[in-house]
């Protein structure tokens, strides 16, 4: 399973796969449309994903896919 998240550090909105930022410096929307991408392409490739954000009042929210 692949795991993206959105989450703001440091004041901002940032992209982490398997835990490590992959992208920052975003808008929180921008940080979403990214990860969203990121997981459709490799629910594509057949991987189950998980897909977490963080919303403004700091609660984190999940979706799971089993892949293909």
């Amino acid at each position: 399973m692949i795991q993206y998240a959105v989450t703001l550090k440091n004041g901002e909105w940032t992209v982490f796969e398997a835990g490590k930022p992959i992208a920052g410096g975003l808008t929180r929307s921008a940080a979403i449309e990214t990860a969203e991408r990121l997981a459709f392409i490799a629910e594509e490739g057949g991987e189950a994903v998980e897909l977490v954000i963080q919303d403004y009042n700091g609660e984190l929210h999940e979706r799971r896919s089993s892949g293909a």
